[in-house]
């Protein structure tokens, strides 16, 4: 049996929840191995809807869940999400979950700095969730991170203190803030450090325990290919790699124990914030998409924007993560369309690509070259096989496969977790 490792293959967004969910019934440990609680996953299952942002969606089934040392954990946020799921009968305990002990830990100051930044910024806003990502990624290539093992030795934190307030003091100053209180930050994690030390473990040598006992591992990734900090549309991305090679280091295994790569998209094309879009559809088909989609984002509420297929940019995920198959949901939105657009190329200027550019001056310029295809007035919502399928929805997907070079492996056709077509179990490779 394969491990798999599943990421977005778009800018976030494409379901990925229902995804891992569906698959951690056959997985012995998910894993989550980048972000933080700016990833948004959404879990229907029968009558109740699970929202999470930090902890693994194998959480909600009682599977075994990781977090991996390259997922940046804000031990504030973990507590309310730990509450908000108890209050839904969903218990999190050292049984079911684990935290990588070399985590870095997103604290108040980076909140703050990350507000005060976006917000100085003018037209150069990123977009960011303002929850302190970015800077607290910046600390752990700094050398300066608190991590989750220093809960347990807060009387040591001395020289670490003076590293990042050295740092950040500066910062604080520049935008008119006082110095960080070293007391005040010091109480508050001895007070939250007795919540999650109990969820610390060395994480990589357990996911090397269940690879040697033959044990399925499920590696869950948040945000999507092109918000990766290198491979993305730079600087209109997230603060790690979002790349299927991530999944390795992001959790404390080696390379080839990844396996079977399970890229989500979405039958037409999302995106939340700022940042090129060169599908995007600011019309009554755009809002048409964004209202049967219900595109509002999990974490920030935010209103997505909607755009038609973008076969380019899904090729291009593809080829730099690895992608074996590709997950395709919410084929039921575009139910009804008389005609649907995939965009096959761009143009710049006098030039025609089959890539998206790396210049942000390029991105923005890209016009994109349209292929139309009929669309289809049967429904789709709900289909659980391929004779479900009205035979233009079939179609449509071939169309797709051939031009991103990927074999769709699953159709998702509905928020709920039974309604998936299953074409190749990623799991029996």
């Amino acid at each position: 049996m394969a491990n798999v490792a599943v990421i977005g293959a778009q800018w976030g967004d494409e379901g990925k929840g229902k995804i891992v969910d569906w698959l951690a019934e056959r997985a012995d440990v998910v894993v989550r191995f980048q972000g933080g609680h700016n990833a948004g996953h959404t879990l229907v299952v029968g009558e109740k809807t699970y929202k999470l942002s930090l902890l693994p969606s194998g959480i909600v089934r009682g599977t075994p869940s990781v977090i991996g040392n390259g997922v940046v954990l804000d031990p504030w946020a973990l507590k309310a999400e730990v509450e908000r799921l108890r209050e839904q009968g969903v218990e999190a305990t050292p049984d079911t979950l684990m935290i990588a002990d070399t985590c870095a830990l997103i604290l108040p100051f980076h909140r703050d700095l990350d507000g005060l930044r976006e917000d100085a910024s003018g037209a150069g806003k990123i977009g960011t969730t303002r929850r302190g990502i970015g800077p607290a990624y910046e600390d752990k290539v700094g050398r300066r991170a608190i991590r989750v093992c220093d809960l347990a030795h807060l009387d040591d934190l001395g020289p670490q203190l003076d590293r990042l307030t050295a740092h950040h003091d500066a910062l604080r100053a520049g935008f008119g803030e006082p110095p960080i209180d070293r007391e005040a930050l010091v109480a508050e994690l001895r007070e939250i450090a007795g919540f999650v030390l109990p969820f610390a473990a060395p994480v990589w040598r357990m996911l090397n325990d269940a690879r040697s006992a033959g044990k399925r591992i499920l590696f869950e990734g948040a945000q999507g290919v092109l918000l990766d900090i290198d491979h993305g549309t730079y600087p209109f991305v997230t603060s790690s790699n979002t790349i299927a090679g991530t999944a390795a280091g992001g959790s404390g295994v080696g390379p080839g124990v990844v396996g079977f790569v399970l890229g989500i998209a979405k039958a037409y094309t999302t995106r939340v914030g700022s940042g090129p879009f060169p599908t995007e559809l600011a019309d009554e088909t755009g809002e048409r998409l964004g209202v049967r989609g219900h595109e509002f984002g999990t974490v920030t509420g935010r209103k997505r924007r909607c755009g038609w297929f973008d076969a380019v940019l899904v090729r291009q995920s593809a080829a730099v993560s690895g992608i074996t198959g590709i997950a395709l949901t919410k084929l039921d939105v575009l139910d009804g369309f008389e005609e649907i657009r995939i965009c096959t190329g761009y143009r710049l200027g006098e030039q025609t690509l089959d890539h998206f550019p790396a210049h942000a001056a390029d991105q923005a310029r890209v016009e994109p070259i349209w292929e139309t295809m009929e669309g289809w007035s049967e429904t789709t919502a709900g289909a659980r096989s391929w004779a479900e399928l009205p035979a233009q929805a079939i179609k449509y997907i071939r169309r797709i496969e051939e031009l991103i070079r990927c074999p769709v492996t699953l159709v998702s056709t509905s928020p709920e977790r039974e309604d998936t077509i299953l074409v190749r179990d990623p799991f029996a490779d």
